[in-house]
């Protein structure tokens, strides 16, 4: 029991921190409202589930070895939140959007989906992640247990950060301060995925 709480610590650490998925949440629960935000959670959370459950089949294992797959994933991944840089920067050139009209939950889902499945770190969470959770000998139940507790912690992660940055004082705080915002969400997409294109290892 105890290894199962440290992998859920560690779990916990590793979404709640500031990545390109948190903050692209923050940013559209904070321009686009709840809707949005939700919907980009359940992108996000969507795509971690995949990753676990490949890990769980032993393909994560399988992926890592890879090393071809993974650097066209790091390519992936770097060229996309090249995308999400570009398009922060082009929102703080622009007028706010008009009241109702921001991004639609299908487009915003299937961003949440893309960001997380073209993150190699993803893999590496979950494999670190199982590897915490899972002494030697470990069964069925206690990777049910795993799963399913990780799975809790990911939801109510990401959708307390959507519904929370969607409320009326933050999104005001956000039309104040948009340009700034958005400008700083450029600035750290392009870190990201520059720092992915470029990685070797």
């Amino acid at each position: 029991m105890s290894h199962l709480l440290i992998a859920y610590l560690a779990y916990f650490l590793a979404v709640a921190s500031p990545g390109p998925s948190t903050l692209a949440i923050l940013g559209t629960a904070m321009a686009s409202g709840r809707r949005p935000a939700l919907a980009l959670a359940s992108g996000v959370v969507s795509g971690s589930l995949i990753w676990a459950g490949l890990t769980a089949l032993g393909m994560g294992a399988l992926l890592l070895s890879l090393v071809q797959l993974i650097w066209l994933l790091k390519l992936a991944g770097g060229l996309y939140l090249m995308y999400l840089a570009w398009k922060s920067l082009r929102s703080a050139s622009c007028p706010p959007p008009a009241a109702g009209r921001g991004q639609s939950p299908a487009a915003a889902y299937r961003r949440g989906l893309l960001l997380h499945l073209t993150n190699p770190k993803a893999i590496l969470g979950w494999a670190a992640t199982f590897a915490l959770g899972l002494p030697e000998g470990a069964g069925g139940a206690e990777m049910a247990a795993l799963f399913a507790g990780c799975a809790a912690i990911g939801i109510c992660v990401n959708f307390g950060y959507a519904w929370g940055f969607s409320q009326g004082a933050v999104a005001r705080t956000y039309l104040r301060a948009r340009r700034w915002i958005e400008r700083s969400l450029a600035a750290v997409f392009a870190a990201a995925g520059l720092h992915l294109i470029l990685s070797r290892g």
